[in-house]
Formats: structure tokens, C-alpha cells, sequence
């Protein structure tokens, strides 16, 4: 990561960050560009550095802001029609963590509006393109995110990450990715899609970029009761088993990609060579994780999407005629059909008499699928799985057919179940040029252990 020093200045780094993007924009990128706040702030830092004054650990460096971040003055739309021109009246704690520490905001990103989405065709925005074929999906919710940092037109990007929406994209656009543990980073300030699900996590080029990011954002935040104590800075540095486990499940499914599979093997020779042991894991409970997941989340969507009824936020459908029809044309006009589809999905499961049926089941699924992994880790330190079943597909494809795009988050969901850390990092590419990832998953609170041993996979 360049950083803002007596070589380099910040006012270059941002006039470089904002002329890519401007290279990009066929990309559909980003929501909304701060060309002068950025400028300005660039040239204050210079000016410090000139005086030889001290500055921060992210000194002069451009990232990039998913959309569902507040940001003080600047549009959080969550790329949502139903928050169009929606300006943050607040900072996010992970945005404030950043600037803090003289980061420079260049823009906000798309992403599914809401975050509900695998492919970022969910935006009322439109969908971002994928960074190495324009016919294919970003990947998502965090396309914009991930294509903003494979393209370069940022160092870094923030990231939400609800059943894959960080690592999957990661995966498709060929750069690493983070989810923390679940409470690691402050939710304060960022659009709440599903509560116990959603992790607040980043994008960068290099292990060591994530390195930096979490010792800055992994901290405890009064303002969100869910974050942890602080714990990053103490973790141990290194796993002390030196055993990876492999899903026998996801490995010998038909749904595996063949190119992602070999890249897999390859991946698992090369880790023999260096002295790990791989230890195949079976893990019958993970088949359920889907369908629990696609039951608690529209559940915790419902219920957060709830507020949004043209009377406390941006947009109000101007065709109604009293209280009622306000509501009900503000909400049928301003939500993307996958919003809508989630709303009715997770009002079904809470209701009465479906109740036990669906949402308590998979409640105890999710217990099941826990203690699964807490079993897992007692005879490995980590677990290597496929990120997604498939490279990135084509636009289109899958956004008529729900299911087969939900099918997508297979192997990424029940990281989110469990509160785990995972870490996506490129495996190479396909014969085609796609890129390919995977995805290192660890017991909580092992996050800096897994970016340490993805240093030393790569």
C-alpha cells in the first residue's frame, strides 16, 4: 500500500485514484465520486508531512466506501432507489477508524441494493461489471468494492459480508477479502441488512494491506453492542497444529466448477510440500446450512426493512392519496423485486403458525451446524473450502431464477452461521481468464492467524 510521505504525496495518489476511476467508468463502479473533499484533504496532509508533523498509518491513501457506509455529507443510497439521495447524517465507526488515521475517501460504491444480492444486478444503479470480462458478474453484494480494488482505482475497499458478500466477489475479481469474526468490526453506521449475520470487512491487494486494516478497525465499539473486545492486536501470530481440513462435501460435489477443483488440488500438493497435514473433514450438518440461512436472513431482513416507509427517509412515492397508500406505493415503488422477495420470505417465516415450523427449525440448525465447526477445529487449525461452486457467470443468467443464484452462497453461508473468520485469496485463473478463489476459514477470533498463513500460501 503507498503511503503519503516526503516521496510521495497524497495530492499524486488521489489524482492518480480519481483518473482511474474516471478510466473505469464503464465499469459502473461507483455511486458517487468526492473529487474536492478528497483533493482537499489530500493537501492537508501534504502540508503536515511538508511541516514534519506527524500523520497516519493510511496516510494519503485512496479507498473506496460501499454504499450501505455512512460517511458524513455523503450519500449512503445503499444503492437503493428508496434511499436515493439519502445524505449520511453521521460517520460509520469503520469510516471514522479510517479517516482517523488519514485514509482518503475517493467515493461510495455499488453493491446489490441492500446488499441482497450474489451478482450486484440487484442495483438500482445497474449492475457493475466484472474487472477481467465486461460479460460476466462482479460478484456481490460487494461488487462495486471488488472491482473498484482489482482495477485500481483504489488501494483498498470497505466491504459487508452476510453470507459470502465480501469473499465471493474477492473470488470473482481475482483479490483478497475479509470477513472478520462476527463482532470483530463495528456495524455502527452501515445500513443493517440481516443483524446476526453481517460482518463489516475489506478489500485489499496483499494479506499484509488486510493486516493493516483490521489492527485499525478490530476494535471494541460502544456505540454497537455486538462488537468484541478488542482482541486483534494479542491474537497469536501462527496456528500451532500446522493441519488444514479439507470439506469432503463441497470438494466431491457435482456443483464444483472442474477448473476450481484442480486449482483446489494443486493448492493442497503445494501445502504437503511446505509440512501441512491435510486432513479430509465430513460435516453432514453444512448440507442444511442453505436453507437455514434462507430462512433467518429474510427473517432479519423484514424485520430492518421495516422502517422504510416514506415518512423518516429519502424517498416517497408521490401517487397516494392517504396514509396507507403512502406506505404501500413508497415501499412497492422504492424496493428492487429481491428486496421485495426477502420482505415476503421473512414475514412467512416469523408469522404465526409458521413460526415453529421454519424459523426455530432452522434456528436449531444453525446450533447443529456450530458445533460442527467447533468439532472441526479441535483436529485442525484452519479449513480450506471453495469460496464459490463456480467462476463468475454471466449477466443474466441467474437473476430470474432466485434459487439458482442463491445455490451460489453454498459454500459461503455457513462461515456466517457460525460467526467465523474467513479469508478469500485468488487461486489463479481459468483456462478462460476468469479468476478463481478460495477461502480459509478459522475458529473465532483467529483472524490474524489465517492473514499470516495466506502470507505464507502465497
Amino acid at each position: 500500500m503507498k503511503i503519503a510521505d516526503k516521496n510521495t504525496s497524497a495530492v499524486s495518489l488521489v489524482e492518480k485514484s480519481l483518473k482511474r476511476i474516471e478510466e473505469t467508468k464503464e465499469y459502473n463502479i461507483f455511486t458517487f465520486i468526492d473529487n474536492a473533499r478528497a483533493l482537499e484533504k489530500a493537501k492537508k496532509i501534504d502540508e503536515k508531512i511538508k511541516r514534519g508533523e506527524p500523520v497516519g498509518r493510511l496516510a494519503g491513501v485512496p479507498f473506496a466506501l460501499k454504499s450501505n457506509f455512512l460517511s458524513k455529507d455523503r450519500p449512503a443510497n445503499a444503492s437503493a432507489k428508496i434511499l436515493t439521495d439519502f445524505p449520511s447524517p453521521l460517520n460509520s465507526t469503520c469510516a471514522e477508524l479510517l479517516e482517523n488515521e488519514d485514509a482518503i475517501c475517493v467515493g461510495c460504491v455499488n453493491l446489490d441494493a441492500f446488499a441482497h444480492g450474489s451478482s450486484t444486478e440487484n442495483s438500482f444503479f445497474g449492475p457493475t461489471l466484472n474487472s477481467k470480462d465486461k460479460s460476466r458478474v462482479a460478484g456481490g453484494s460487494s461488487g462495486g468494492s471488488a472491482v473498484a480494488v482489482a482495477l485500481d482505482c483504489v488501494e483498498f475497499a470497505t466491504g459487508t459480508d452476510t453470507g459470502g458478500s465480501i469473499r465471493q466477489p474477492a473470488s470473482f475479481n481475482g483479490v483478497y477479502g475479509i470477513k472478520p469474526t462476527y463482532g470483530a468490526t463495528s456495524r455502527y453506521g452501515v445500513v443493517a441488512m440481516a443483524s446476526s449475520l453481517d460482518v463489516i470487512g475489506f478489500f485489499a491487494k496483499t494479506p499484509s494491506d488486510l493486516d493493516l486494516l483490521m489492527e485499525i478497525c478490530a476494535k471494541r465499539d460502544e456505540k454497537d453492542l455486538t462488537s468484541l473486545p478488542d482482541f486483534y492486536a494479542e491474537s497469536p501470530e501462527t496456528f500451532p497444529k500446522k493441519k488444514i481440513g479439507i470439506i469432503k462435501d463441497f470438494m466431491e460435489s457435482e456443483k464444483l466448477d472442474p477448473e476450481i477443483k484442480s486449482a483446489l488440488e494443486e493448492k493442497v500438493a503445494s501445502l504437503k510440500k511446505k509440512g501441512f497435514e491435510i486432513i479430509e473433514l465430513e460435516m453432514p450438518t453444512l448440507k442444511y446450512a442453505l436453507a437455514a440461512y434462507y430462512i433467518i436472513q429474510p427473517a432479519e431482513v423484514a424485520s430492518n426493512l421495516s422502517r422504510y416507509d416514506g415518512i423518516r427517509y429519502a424517498f416517497r412515492s408521490k401517487n397516494s392519496k392517504d396514509l396507507d397508500s403512502l406506505f404501500k406505493n413508497t415501499r412497492g415503488e422504492g424496493f428492487m423485486p429481491e428486496n421485495k422477495r426477502r420482505i415476503m420470505i421473512g414475514n412467512f417465516v416469523l408469522s404465526s403458525g409458521f413460526y415453529d415450523a421454519y424459523f426455530l427449525k432452522a434456528a436449531k440448525a444453525r446450533t447443529l451446524i456450530i458445533r460442527e465447526f467447533n468439532a472441526a477445529f479441535e483436529k485442525v487449525d484452519c479449513i480450506l473450502s471453495p469460496t464459490s461452486p463456480n467462476p463468475a457467470f454471466k449477466l443474466g443468467e441467474k437473476v430470474s431464477d432466485p434459487v439458482s443464484m442463491y445455490l451460489e452462497d453454498v459454500m459461503s453461508v455457513p462461515v456466517n452461521l457460525a460467526g467465523l473468520p474467513a479469508l478469500a485469496f485468488p487461486l489463479g485463473k481459468s483456462k478462460s481468464g476468469l479468476d478463481l478463489g478460495a477461502q480459509l476459514i478459522g475458529p473465532r477470533r483467529s483472524d490474524k492467524q489465517l492473514i499470516n498463513l495466506v502470507k505464507e500460501l502465497n
